[in-house]
């Protein structure tokens, strides 16, 4: 999946043949609407500049274990979000079903109940 904004690059034939040639399907953001991007154009900028080495990695299995570390490590259970009230959104999540009377959210975790509060 690619998406971005409907910028002529991302529209032109030749782009939208490479992205077919790869087997890739492109997704665009709705016309003037520039919200649809923000909040992974947020999370990448979080990881650009509190996460990846200025140098870059030597191996693409470390850069996909550390991406990974930070994603559902650090960003999602320690890193403070301001749209959260300053909590991580695990934690938000968590108050939030403890305020709804939500024991358990239906969620897939690799050797765990599935229950993130459990987490």
């Amino acid at each position: 999946m690619f998406h971005s904004d409907q910028g002529g690059q991302y529209a032109s034939r030749s782009f939208r043949q490479r992205l077919w040639r790869y087997r890739m399907q492109q997704s665009m953001s709705r016309r003037g609407n520039c919200w649809d991007n923000a909040p992974m154009e947020r999370l990448f900028r979080s990881l650009k500049t509190e996460w990846i080495p200025a140098m870059g990695y030597t191996a693409l299995h470390t850069a996909r274990q550390d991406v990974g570390d930070y994603l559902m490590g650090y960003y999602n259970r320690q890193r403070p979000h301001a749209f959260n009230g300053d909590i991580s959104p695990v934690a938000a999540e968590a108050k939030l079903n403890g305020l709804s009377g939500i024991s358990c959210p239906l969620q897939f975790t690799p050797g765990g109940s599935g229950c993130a509060a459990e987490r």
